[in-house]
């Protein structure tokens, strides 16, 4: 019994540190916090943060706000919650890109300084992911939570299968808690679960439900395969960048389930 709760104990403790990673929520101060295995619970932390756009996206509907505005709060609020980290890292991503040589890439995305395609990419994600989800009339909570937490299952598998780039990069000590498929296991379990209470919830779910699996599993794998076939692997930055393209794709596709 004492090793059990022990274990919960040390989840609990990595999974506020996953939060304290991954946003910008205001947690009380809590003494040796290890971070290193915070990219096995990102896709509970997605659950989250969706978890609190889909509540902050009731209460202003409630008093009557227009669905175009409370897209755009939720965005705003939506990148306020995770303090521009993963927005950072596509915009980076998408500088790097943008360059012809590809031994140079590696070294315009650690450049601090956004040039005009990080500028336009994180435009154009925050304009699809508003547009999208004004879009979307029903079932707005369910879509946040799903969506922020499939984005961040893209991250882990990412993580799990390619290599990374950068021996003393920022993100190199994510390969240390995930090092195989194996390990994305639990947070994909996680999700299906999540649609398993989605449906039960609402039994007229069960097409979103189905399609929330499907599309997300395909969007995360074919994003985070993507970027490794363009770099050759991954960092930091394309970590955050198959987070943004994965929850951005993910929500528009649903625009035409929901």
């Amino acid at each position: 019994m004492a090793k059990f709760l022990l274990w919960w104990q040390q989840q609990f403790s990595d999974l506020v540190a996953a939060v304290i990673f991954y946003t910008s929520i205001p947690l009380p101060y809590i003494e040796n916090l290890d971070f290193q295995r915070v990219a096995c619970f990102a896709p509970m932390v997605g659950l989250i943060i969706g978890g609190i756009l889909g509540g902050l996206d009731g209460g202003i509907s409630y008093i009557g706000v227009p669905a175009l505005t409370r897209s755009a709060v939720i965005v705003a609020v939506w990148l306020l919650i995770t303090g521009g980290l993963h927005l950072d890292g596509a915009m980076d991503t998408s500088d790097g890109l943008a360059v012809n040589n590809p031994e140079r890439r590696l070294e315009v995305m650690s450049d601090s300084a956004t040039g005009a395609f990080g500028a336009m990419s994180g435009i154009i994600i925050i304009l699809l992911k508003t547009v999208a989800l004004t879009d979307i009339e029903v079932n707005r909570w369910l879509v946040l939570m799903g969506v922020c937490g499939w984005g961040r299952w893209g991250q882990q598998l990412a993580i799990a299968c390619y290599p990374y780039l950068k021996a003393a990069g920022k993100g190199a000590f994510h390969k240390q808690a995930i090092r195989s498929y194996i390990d994305v296991i639990p947070s994909l379990l996680l999700l299906l679960c999540f649609s398993v209470v989605m449906w039960w919830f609402n039994w007229q779910n069960f097409t979103l439900a189905v399609m929330m699996v499907g599309l997300g599993l395909a969007i995360a794998s074919i994003t985070s395969a993507w970027f490794n076939h363009k770099l050759g692997g991954h960092t930091g930055d394309t970590y955050g960048a198959v987070v943004e393209w994965s929850e951005a794709i993910l929500i528009i596709v649903l625009t035409c389930v929901v």
